[in-house]
Formats: structure tokens, sequence, C-alpha cells
């Protein structure tokens, strides 16, 4: 018997992308792709997926990389501009765990060089 229509493996639900039937975002999928593990490992980290349901998210990041591309570059940004629980709670320890980080940063590329 013929197939008479393609699967779809990915919804977009609740402003966002999701693996059809899961509450596993495309996000955790594209980047794990991104960093280059194999769509079986992908399986391992996420139990619930098939290997079908893997292979079928990415290709859906594939067929739609500018797109998706964008909405994670929107969503990290949306996430970036919120404002963490310490920096509203205690402005003076938030400041002061800022400026110990950029001197870690700073103290880390000097060692490679």
């Amino acid at each position: 018997m013929p197939v008479v229509a393609a699967k779809h493996y990915i919804e977009y639900r609740n402003e966002g992308y999701w693996v059809a039937g899961t509450r596993i975002s495309l996000d955790s999928i594209v980047y794990a792709f991104r960093k280059r593990l194999s769509p079986e490992s992908i399986v391992q980290s996420f139990p619930l997926l098939t290997l079908e349901q893997v292979y079928g998210a990415i290709a859906f990041y594939l067929a739609n990389c500018d797109e998706i591309d964008a909405y994670l570059e929107a969503e990290e940004v949306e996430f970036d501009s919120m404002p963490q629980p310490l920096q509203r709670d205690d402005p003076e320890l938030y400041a002061k765990l800022m400026a110990a980080e950029g001197k870690n940063v700073k103290i880390r590329y000097l060692m490679q060089i």
C-alpha cells in the first residue's frame, strides 16, 4: 500500500516548536545536533523519543534552518534580557559576582596566551 501523507514530527504550540506529541522542545534537539551529537546519542539523551522522531526533527530543522535559527536567537535574547532572581533580590551581591566573573574571563584569556 502506498504512503499517502508524510508524518509531521514538529508542532508549533505555546509559542514554541515541540517534537509532536511530546514535551520535548525542538530547541533541545537542535542544540544537541549543533554540538555534533549523532541522532543515536540524542535518543540516548531523550529516551522518550524514537530515532525516527529525532531524524524527523533534524530534517525539519535543516529544511527551515533560517527560520529556526532566527527563532532560537530571539529566544536567547529574550532569556538574556530577563532579570535574574539574584540581580533583582540582591543587586550588590550580583554586581560583585559579575565583576568576579569578568576577572576570571581575563585570567583564562591570559593563561591561553
